[in-house]
């Protein structure tokens, strides 16, 4: 009876969840206004150009909060682009205290957004937003550190927030734990690309310049590793 009942509770998120994002679907579709400021929001992130980011929140006036918010949670659910573009952009514009406190609201919102939507549509279709080698390079992360994985990978500058999200959504643990954790993971990373929002000439460029170097590496590494695995289990198999 009580696994009846959670079936049933199951299949009404799940259903509700379905409707919001028809709804969402048809706005984005059928209102010009909605459809040019999704295209042009993406357009911008998928660029990698700070500046670029800069202009365009800022050509939002009082509304450039707003904007900055809703491109924080639109970058966490569809778009693979790192967050720290936003964050430093957001520090750029607002300052660094502010620009924190707006980076990681709209971050930890976001990141709220994916774990409900892996937890109610699963796997399948958290695999076709989020990519099927993605998930399975932070699945790495879940096996070697249980529930410590959202803590570490917080931490780690380069590990998409989004896909942390969504994977920690397609395990059991609970959401308030999930929650917790990526706000206290968040604080470290936020901080310290406000502060580096806040530089200016060669020094900033020199840093995103490492960041970004360090970002390909983690990736490459990443990939290396499921590689490695794959090619070890295959040959456990033919032994």
């Amino acid at each position: 009876m009580k696994e009846s009942s959670n079936m049933s509770s199951s299949n009404k998120k799940r259903i509700a969840l379905l409707v919001v994002v028809g709804i969402c679907l048809l706005v984005y579709f059928f209102v010009p206004a909605v459809n040019k400021g999704v295209n042009s929001s993406i357009k911008t992130l998928t660029k990698l150009d700070l500046d670029g980011v800069i202009e365009y929140i800022r050509g939002y006036g009082t509304y450039a909060a707003v904007i900055s918010f809703f491109l924080m949670i639109l970058q966490s659910i569809i778009s693979p682009i790192p967050a720290f573009f936003i964050t430093l952009a957001n520090a750029a514009i607002f300052g660094w205290v502010k620009g924190a406190i707006l980076s990681w609201s709209s971050a930890m919102v976001g990141a709220a957004m994916c774990f409900y939507i892996a937890r109610i549509l699963g796997r399948d279709v958290v695999e076709k937003i989020a990519t099927k080698t993605a998930l399975e390079s932070v699945d790495v992360f879940f096996k070697k550190y249980g529930k410590y994985t959202i803590l570490v990978c917080r931490l780690l500058p380069f590990i998409s927030f989004d896909v942390v999200s969504y994977a920690a959504g397609l395990t059991s643990m609970g959401f308030w734990p999930f929650f917790i954790a990526t706000g206290i993971g968040q604080l470290p990373a936020t901080i310290i690309y406000s502060k580096v929002g806040e530089l200016s000439g060669s020094a900033k460029t020199l840093v995103i310049g490492l960041l970004s170097l360090f970002a390909i590496s983690v990736i490459i590494f990443m990939i290396k590793k499921i590689y490695n695995d794959r090619q070890a289990k295959k040959s456990a198999k033919v032994e």
